[in-house]
């Protein structure tokens, strides 16, 4: 009885992790949920914070920018003690770092100052995810990797979903600071994780053949730009930067174009971004199982393919029913094209550089995004219909860049994690 209950594929899925993987992976979920509430409540909050402070929109979204360009130092760095201390320590400082900062920008008395703390938060919240990701993906079985990846980087929405029902509910109560204040909850967690999670068995094995071997890789950052794997990272790094692109053409200025040009107040902005948020939560867990049967690259290729045809759905028309009803069709579809990242990122690397990897390609694709907010608000500017024609344009562009490099990149479906090493530590 205990060999075959201990056999994968003899037992349901849920029942073959330990007790010891699901606290790992609800540690990377509660880290990445917490992170996105943090980070999404400044969106809707963009219009009235300009108003709050009397400088222009476009300043206003200079902050997100800064914000996202600042999570490659986070990664990197979170990334690099990740892979030599464990994942555990750079997640707890990560989450109490972009804690802080949400709690310092709702305090702030003027808008430099705002500006400044918003954008520190942009390295705690780059540094969460390698850390999250590495711990969730290397603790989790092979068998229902992907479908564990979706809902982790699903739960994105979720987090989002919760900023919404705050900004829909509270705004009008409490304003911006107050919203932002809440953003200092998260650090709670922190006292959680550091009791009950414990470093996956594949890194720690890892770290004691590096150790042993005398193959120590202390600037992993140099490893996956040798030739060896270096077309492996450069296409990983154009898969996220299109990814990025995508996702902030369609959620990052929705709330703006909602405000502006068609002069919504709070709760009607808010219901379709959370619905959509809620549906795109739900589709990533059916594209997870998706990845887990067809592969990871399909299950982010279809849904990008039919999200890019829905696009036009939600810019062009003049009723809110239609507007809010494609928009929340669209989380099934580009709002959940993401969540394969986890386990796509780390099986695409190996052990020894998978957190400085997942890290570095991931977070490359911020910069990226950086752009779109004051991009899109500078054409939107000259636009007879504002946001429509600029969101459609970086919208379906980075959807066909999107699924095209996925087309060209390795498939890794039942990929198992080892410990052992596959690369060699050579001269700097």
């Amino acid at each position: 009885m205990t060999m075959t209950a201990e056999m994968p594929g003899q037992v349901p899925w849920w029942k073959e992790p330990t007790k010891d993987q699901w606290v790992a992976w609800i540690a990377a979920w509660l880290g990445w949920t917490l992170d996105a509430f943090d980070f999404t409540i400044f969106l809707l909050i963009m219009v009235p914070i300009a108003e709050s402070f009397n400088v222009p929109l476009i300043e206003v979204t200079a902050v997100f920018t800064i914000t996202l360009w600042l999570r490659l130092v986070g990664a990197v760095g979170s990334g690099w003690l990740a892979d030599r201390v464990g994942r555990k320590t750079p997640l707890m400082i990560s989450i109490l770092w972009y804690s802080i900062c949400n709690l310092l920008a709702g305090l702030a008395p003027n808008f430099a100052l705002l500006f400044l703390f918003r954008a520190l938060l942009g390295i705690g919240m780059g540094a969460e995810w390698p850390a999250g990701a590495a711990l969730a993906m290397e603790s989790w079985p092979a068998r229902s990797r992907g479908l564990m990846s979706g809902v982790l980087q699903g739960s994105w929405s979720i987090g989002f979903l919760l900023s919404s029902l705050a900004y829909g509910l509270l705004y009008d109560t409490i304003g911006w600071r107050g919203l932002l204040i809440l953003g200092v909850l998260p650090a709670l967690t922190v006292v959680w994780i550091r009791m009950y999670v414990k470093e996956p068995k594949v890194w720690v094995e890892n770290r004691r053949i590096q150790r042993e071997q005398h193959q120590e890789f202390r600037v992993p950052l140099f490893e996956i730009f040798r030739p060896r794997i270096l077309g492996n990272t450069m296409m990983a790094c154009l898969w996220m930067a299109s990814g990025f692109v995508i996702y902030y053409s369609v959620y990052g200025m929705f709330a703006t174009h909602l405000q502006k040009d068609l002069h919504l107040g709070a709760a009607m902005v808010a219901m379709p971004i959370a619905m959509a948020n809620l549906v795109a939560f739900l589709a990533s867990g059916f594209w997870g199982y998706v990845a887990d049967v067809l592969g990871r690259r399909w299950a982010m290729i279809i849904p990008g393919a039919i999200g890019a045809l829905i696009t036009p759905l939600y810019l062009f028309p003049e009723s809110y029913a239609f507007v809010a009803g494609a928009f929340i069709l669209q989380g099934a579809f580009l709002g959940a094209i993401y969540g394969q990242n986890p386990a796509y990122l780390s099986e695409r690397f190996p052990t020894e550089v998978r957190a400085t990897a997942s890290a570095f390609c991931y977070h490359q694709g911020a910069i990226w995004a950086g752009f779109t907010g004051p991009v899109l608000t500078y054409f939107a500017l000259n636009q007879p219909l504002g946001f429509t024609v600029p969101m459609l344009i970086s919208t379906t562009g980075a959807a066909i860049v999107f699924v095209l490099t996925l087309l060209y990149s390795p498939e890794t479906k039942g990929k198992v994690l080892v410990s052992e090493l596959t690369l060699v530590e050579e001269p700097a």
